[in-house]
């Protein structure tokens, strides 16, 4: 595990951050180890970072990976220059200007000469549904043509607003799909239990039958509701609202092992691992300079 660093002198304490907050000062730094190969891995740091409910977004400069899978499903587009993509079945690698990679599948990716926009979706969320149904193979490729139809209005390079990121990972998920996102309606005892998962201080009991009591339902119907309301199975959701509430501890100035208490993980090592498995990367040190954190709601509003 890293050292420790020291806490900011006014930062706040770590089980009262709201994953669902302002935008996060200090800015948070994804700090990406290099791990043994073969081992999950991820490139590029030092990026502004989006996060909603179920869907991760950062952008920059790209970088190269050894070969690495997470659960996460995974879209680089190259907003200027080539990527080369290596992924399981494939012989050589491949050039591309994008690429869509399915959940758990191995694939190295070099966007050293580019700038890239990149996407995780949580494979069980309605999001994740819509992508894989993108999907021809394990992983889908896009040439320059495809490329420009997917950025939209995007500029090709250089800063983004984080609405303009909301918006086009939207327009990108009709597109890709052919269907656009279907309207939900919260059911009230869902919009409770959401308003008590997303307080200032983490729930320290989330059993589900801790949350179907919260919810007043029973477990098997609050688990049917919950799911027909957002979208997403209640569990997998409860997961990326730890991830998110980690990454929140984390950019206010907190280390890893009071960010993964604060999320409720058991250690740092635990917090390191789910970050790894969810996304190929791990989350480290904070620095004052860097990229924003910034928690969305999914019409991409910050809540």
């Amino acid at each position: 595990m890293p050292p420790r660093a020291a806490k900011t002198a006014h930062a706040p304490s770590p089980s009262a951050i709201n994953p669902a907050g302002l935008l996060l000062q200090p800015l948070f730094r994804m700090l990406l180890a290099r791990p043994p190969e073969l081992a999950p891995q991820a490139p590029w740091p030092d990026m502004p970072l989006v996060v909603w409910p179920t869907a991760l977004a950062m952008w920059g400069p790209g970088d190269a990976t050894t070969k690495h899978a997470h659960h996460a499903m995974h879209l680089v587009l190259c907003r200027q220059g080539p990527l080369s993509v290596r992924a399981q079945g494939m012989k050589t690698a491949e050039q591309a200007a994008g690429a869509l990679v399915g959940p758990d599948i191995l694939h190295a990716l070099d966007a050293r000469d580019s700038e890239v926009i990149i996407l995780f979706v949580e494979p069980e969320s309605d999001d994740g549904a819509r992508l894989q149904a993108a999907l021809d193979g394990p992983i889908r490729l896009f040439d320059t043509t495809q490329r420009d139809a997917l950025l939209g209005g995007l500029p090709t390079a250089g800063a983004l607003a984080h609405e303009a990121v909301g918006g086009w990972m939207e327009s990108t998920l009709a597109t890709l799909s052919g269907t656009p996102g279907a309207p939900r309606h919260l059911h009230p005892r869902v919009r409770k239990l959401l308003r008590h998962l997303r307080a200032e201080a983490a729930p320290e009991d989330t059993s589900l039958e801790a949350l179907a009591q919260v919810a007043g339902l029973s477990p098997g119907r609050l688990m049917h509701t919950f799911t027909e309301s957002v979208g997403v199975p209640l569990r997998p959701y409860l997961l990326w609202l730890r991830l998110q509430r980690a990454a929140g501890a984390i950019a206010a100035g907190h280390t890893l092992s009071e960010a993964a208490h604060a999320a409720g993980f058991s250690d740092a090592a635990h917090l390191t691992r789910t970050f790894r498995r969810m996304f190929g990367t791990t989350p480290s040190s904070l620095q004052r300079r860097g990229p924003r954190v910034q928690a969305q709601g999914r019409n991409g509003a910050t809540r």
